[in-house]
């Protein structure tokens, strides 16, 4: 099938021009009836990809979604876009959930989402079979695999769906799972040869920080009382700790409540109804709380404690800034959180305990390193990330750095010519000369660098690997017992002359007692989101309010920095606003095109400088007003308005291309008789309509720069 039909769909439903990186390839597989395995971080697009074929292809695409709330926020979601969507679970009743299954069969539902209980039930089976389908999407498949954060045992059943559905092509997508959780998806679902996507898991937009986690209250009330209205999540270790924080919070003056799963359903249900409307601004929660939230305007999450490992904690940063705008993430870390999360992984006699705690290993290396904290991230998940992101703590204050060149090769020649069959420690000693006899009884003396690392100490070198392993240099291959293996990153430092750089040994304590805060300068962007930013994100909430939605669904955060900065006032312009699709610009189109004309009307400085050069240059071109008008899209006014600022911005306007010189002289002479600040409509009025608007203003900014009457 041509992607054209993708491509409009695209625009018409979700008010996007492009696909985002790898989107059309996985649309395409699917069209072609390719069963996929797609990964794509959190905000990274996932569902568009079986959105798109659902809305496309004949017959309907059945969803498997893990929880309730994420069901509805996604129907209500594809709803507003004028998508025929709808969820079966058990929060309908009876005679509700008879219906969906009625529209289901006649063919009324492009999606429908269902738990994966009610997928595997047998009464649900033969209603499938009836149905015309065009693909099952199984989100969060992380979920299927033993070795994933997240495993949940009835989502293995859904194996039978490659036999009885052999015709029906599948899309597995999580947001989160290394290379081992990648295998065991595939296994579980019977995938023969299936195209896998892996997506980068970059998300650019986040600010990642670790703290150390001494006075966490005093921080995190100053950390939100910067940041007012901003809504956030704080994710803690147990129930307790979530209610203690958020009644602690409250007494400070901040809106909060807490959230765990020994709450009753209504009073969760409450909760999360109250976050996604915007009413309360703060989530104290248990890891219950998130994966069921489609919210894509949170602006931070900060964990409290620290997370079990780097595949939780990356998919909890990634609920914050899903529409793509800025976001921040906060990481408090102690020793004590460590041993805490070893005792409780070791008291619950799991059969993969010792990979869980590898895991935790891996958490607490990220969270004491002094490596780029986006590189070691992203280096988990198989990205070779070889430069520095420049949007961390570490980034914004780097450790001193040392050629660490010589180091790496020799660790590296060590790993090669042990065939990759040791894991860290035996490593170290082989570089260290150790005398130890199971170096000797495996040969391992005779090797070419036995020895060539003995003048550092082993904790040394146990401080260097852990940083060449969280670059990505060496990889640890959980499933055979922890061995370390190269990685495509390591062969070029061996054969193709890469330079490491390595980090001396210092404590992030010591490191944070030296930062200094570095006042910036407001950019246009924070003005546009305080000021019109929040004008209409209080329209819109009055909007949601009044359709019963959640404010995003309305328009993301990102499509309101947009149209601050852009500033559309008819369809056209609106149009190109990012997730402004057909069905939207219907529905609300007309209400923040007024919000924003008001706004305007009253504030000449508003103007953006894209907005702003954009008429300078058709104004040097010798257009007219009318002409300059016609070209953008706007009103001969709003033209009249960016010459003026153009005027205040230290331009070189000469007004009297549009206005004349005896005109402007009536207009400086009426202000005679008027008080200050002079109004426009009084001058009009004055002169008896003889003079337009637009010249009446062009002549007051003259006025204004020069003192001329």
């Amino acid at each position: 099938m041509n992607l054209d039909l993708a491509r409009n769909a695209l625009k018409k439903y979700f008010g996007y021009d492009h696909f985002r990186p790898m989107q059309a390839e996985i649309i395409q597989a699917i069209y072609d009836k390719k069963n996929c395995l797609v990964l794509m971080p959190t905000g990274g697009g996932k569902s568009i990809c079986f959105q798109i074929p659902a809305v496309t292809l004949e017959g309907a695409c059945v969803v498997v979604s893990p929880l309730i709330s994420l069901m509805k926020d996604q129907v209500e979601g594809l709803r507003v876009n004028g998508i025929r969507a709808s969820f079966l679970n058990s929060s309908l009743s009876s005679e509700e959930q008879q219906q969906v299954e009625n529209d289901f069969f006649s063919g009324e539902i492009d999606l429908l989402y269902v738990s994966p209980e009610k997928l595997v039930s047998q009464g649900f089976i033969p209603l499938l079979k009836r149905v015309k389908l065009n693909l099952f999407a199984i989100d969060e498949a992380h979920c299927i695999s033993a070795w994933g954060h997240d495993f949940r045992p009835e989502y293995t059943k859904m194996k039978f769906l490659k036999k009885e559905f052999p015709d029906v092509p599948i899309v597995a997508l999580t947001a989160t799972a290394d290379k081992l959780t990648r295998r065991d998806i595939i296994n579980q679902l019977h995938f023969q040869q299936p195209e896998i996507f892996v997506a980068s898991f970059d998300r650019p937009n986040l600010s990642l920080e670790v703290r150390p986690g001494q006075r966490r209250l005093e921080q995190i009330k100053k950390f939100v009382g910067q940041r007012p209205d901003q809504p956030g999540i704080i994710y803690c270790l147990s129930r307790k700790s979530t209610e203690n924080l958020a009644a602690k919070l409250n007494d400070a003056g901040f809106n909060a409540a807490c959230y765990h799963a020994g709450l009753r359903d209504t009073e969760r249900s409450e909760v999360q109804e109250g976050f996604i409307k915007d009413n309360v601004n703060i989530i104290c929660a248990t890891i219950a709380f998130g994966m069921g939230i489609d919210k894509s305007n949170v602006r931070w999450v900060i964990h409290y404690n620290l997370p079990k490992n780097i595949e939780g904690y990356y998919q909890e940063i990634g609920r914050s800034g899903r529409d793509g705008a800025r976001a921040e993430t906060l990481l408090f870390y102690s020793f004590g959180d460590v041993s805490l999360l070893r005792d409780i992984l070791t008291g619950n006699n799991s059969e993969n305990q010792e990979i869980q705690l590898a895991k935790l290993e891996r958490m607490r290396q990220y969270a004491e390193s002094l490596a780029c904290r986006r590189r070691v991230l992203l280096n988990y998940f198989g990205e070779d990330l070889n430069k520095n992101c420049g949007n961390c703590d570490i980034c914004k204050n780097p450790p001193q750095y040392f050629d660490g060149t010589m180091l790496a090769q020799k660790a590296f020649s060590a790993v090669y010519r042990l065939r990759e069959q040791v894991g860290v420690g035996l490593l170290i000693d082989v570089l260290r000369g150790s005398g130890k006899r199971e170096i000797f009884e495996k040969k391992y003396h005779e090797i070419k660098t036995y020895g060539q690392g003995r003048d550092l100490p082993f904790v040394d070198w146990r401080h260097y690997i852990a940083q060449m392993t969280n670059l990505g240099y060496l990889e640890i291959a959980h499933d055979q017992k922890n061995v370390l293996k190269l990685t495509p990153a390591s062969h070029r430092v061996l054969f193709k002359n890469e330079k490491v750089q390595l980090f001396k040994m210092a404590t992030l304590k010591e490191r944070q007692q030296t930062e200094k805060a570095k006042a910036k300068p407001v950019t246009h962007r924070q003005r546009s989101r305080n000021e019109l930013f929040e004008e209409l994100r209080q329209l819109r909430k009055k909007l949601a309010q009044q359709k019963g939605v959640p404010p995003y669904i309305i328009f993301s955060d990102a499509s309101l920095e947009e149209m601050a900065v852009n500033q559309p006032m008819n369809d056209v312009a609106m149009r190109k606003i990012s997730g402004v699709g057909e069905r939207k610009l219907q529905l609300y189109g007309d209400f923040f095109m007024e919000a924003i004309r008001e706004y305007v009307k009253f504030n000449t400085n508003s103007f953006s400088s894209d907005i702003l050069d954009i008429t300078y240059e058709f104004y040097r071109e010798k257009l007219s007003i009318a002409e300059i008008a016609r070209e953008r899209n706007l009103t001969e006014s709003i033209i009249s308005k960016h010459l003026s600022a153009l005027m205040l911005r230290g331009k070189d306007i000469d007004i009297f291309r549009f206005i004349s010189e005896p005109e402007a002289k009536q207009v400086w002479k009426a202000i005679r008789y008027l008080d200050k600040p002079y109004k426009v409509k009084s001058i009009y009025e004055l002169l008896k309509g003889s003079i337009s608007y637009d010249k009446i203003h062009l002549a007051l900014t003259y006025h204004e720069l020069t003192g001329v009457k």
